[in-house]
């Protein structure tokens, strides 16, 4: 059994997600949003830092996934995006996580089916795919969003390395 913490790094909001996957099963371990406000950014790192720390110690997932920066036209907010995506990298590394970077269109792609989904339908499809009784918050969406992308693909790597079967057709 595989368990898979996702992050969705920001510099005021950082969405995490816990997920297990059983075979084809997929189980919500727990989410939820890691909220920074007021303080430099060297603090909120600390704390976005430390936050993971608590939460990798606590459900102690056995790999971790995060949403790759995407520059569009801010640039000093990319910046602080890919600061606080350091920061978690970091808690991982210091627990000996495996990490894999996804970009936010194949994280869209391995949930939505449509690389350009928008965040409702992500809401949506995470609902749905774990069985959750509401749509979580946006950033723990899209959080738990990362870890399902990262085990679907986990699942395909490992059928195309076996030379299984992914989706009732071979990988040969």
């Amino acid at each position: 059994m595989m368990r898979i913490l996702g992050v969705d790094p920001g510099s005021r909001v950082t969405g995490y997600g816990i997920i297990e996957q059983d075979g084809q099963r997929l189980i919500h371990v727990t989410s939820g949003c890691i909220r920074v406000d007021g303080e430099g950014l060297p603090e909120r790192l600390g704390m976005i830092f430390r936050e993971l720390e608590d939460i990798i110690g606590t459900w102690l997932p056995t790999e971790m996934a995060i949403e790759r920066v995407f520059v569009n036209r801010n640039i000093d907010s990319a910046l602080k995006l890919g600061q606080a995506r350091g920061a978690a990298i970091c808690a991982g590394v210091n627990h000996a996580l495996p990490v894999a970077e996804y970009a936010a269109r194949e994280i869209k792609q391995g949930v939505v089916g449509r690389g350009g989904a928008e965040k409702t339908q992500v809401q949506h499809m995470v609902r749905v795919l774990l069985n959750l009784g509401e749509n979580p918050q946006p950033d723990a969406a899209d959080a738990l969003a990362v870890a399902i992308c990262h085990s679907h693909t986990s699942a395909t790597q490992a059928a195309l390395a076996g030379g299984g079967r992914v989706s009732g057709r071979s990988m040969r």
